[in-house]
């Protein structure tokens, strides 16, 4: 059971967390702190996991190939999977850039737990998309306001578990060779 006040403690992270002043702020901070917390215990931990859920996201960038790590929110869909990822990218205007990664590269890597699993990212469309909208705004209400205040439909993503690949493949993997 949550302690007395977390409800209340949550309510408040939400409505800051809709303000347009935390989606100017919030993308330079909070990716930042994720990063260096992540690092310092050895992937056991995201500062921005108190209030949700969160992983980084390893994936190959779309124009360079080169390997991105972002740290990011996300909503499980099990204990282990898969993961719904949200590019709500805190209401801005524009699709975040690990969308466009995924989309043409979606074999990925996420850090989860402190455990390196390997996924394939899946695009959400049509009835799908829908059925899942309605979950992430169960889960944490202030995609409702992203969504309001953009014209783009926001991007949600499935990450299911693949197989790992053999070091010398690596064609699959974020920080693998480039497809030729």
């Amino acid at each position: 059971m949550a302690p007395p006040g977390a409800a209340a403690g949550i309510r408040l992270v939400q409505k800051v967390s809709s303000t347009r002043a935390f989606a100017r702020f919030a993308p330079h901070v909070v990716p930042a702190m994720d990063r260096a917390v992540h690092r310092l215990t050895r992937g056991r931990y995201l500062l921005s996991s108190q209030l949700l859920p969160g992983l980084i996201l390893t994936s190959r960038g779309a124009r360079t190939g080169e390997p991105r790590r972002t740290p990011l929110a996300c909503m499980p869909e099990g204990a282990s999977g898969p993961w719904i990822l949200v590019g709500s990218n805190f209401g801005r205007p524009g699709h975040p850039a690990w969308t466009a990664n995924l989309l043409k590269n979606p074999g990925a890597e996420i850090s989860w737990k402190g455990e390196d699993i390997p996924v394939r990212a899946r695009l959400l469309e049509g009835a799908e998309r829908e059925a899942v909208w309605t979950a992430a705004l169960r889960f944490w209400p202030p995609y409702a306001t992203y969504q309001a205040r953009v014209e783009r439909q926001i991007r949600l993503f499935r990450l299911e578990r693949r197989p790992p690949r053999s070091a010398e493949a690596g064609g699959d993997r974020p920080g693998g060779p480039p497809p030729a």
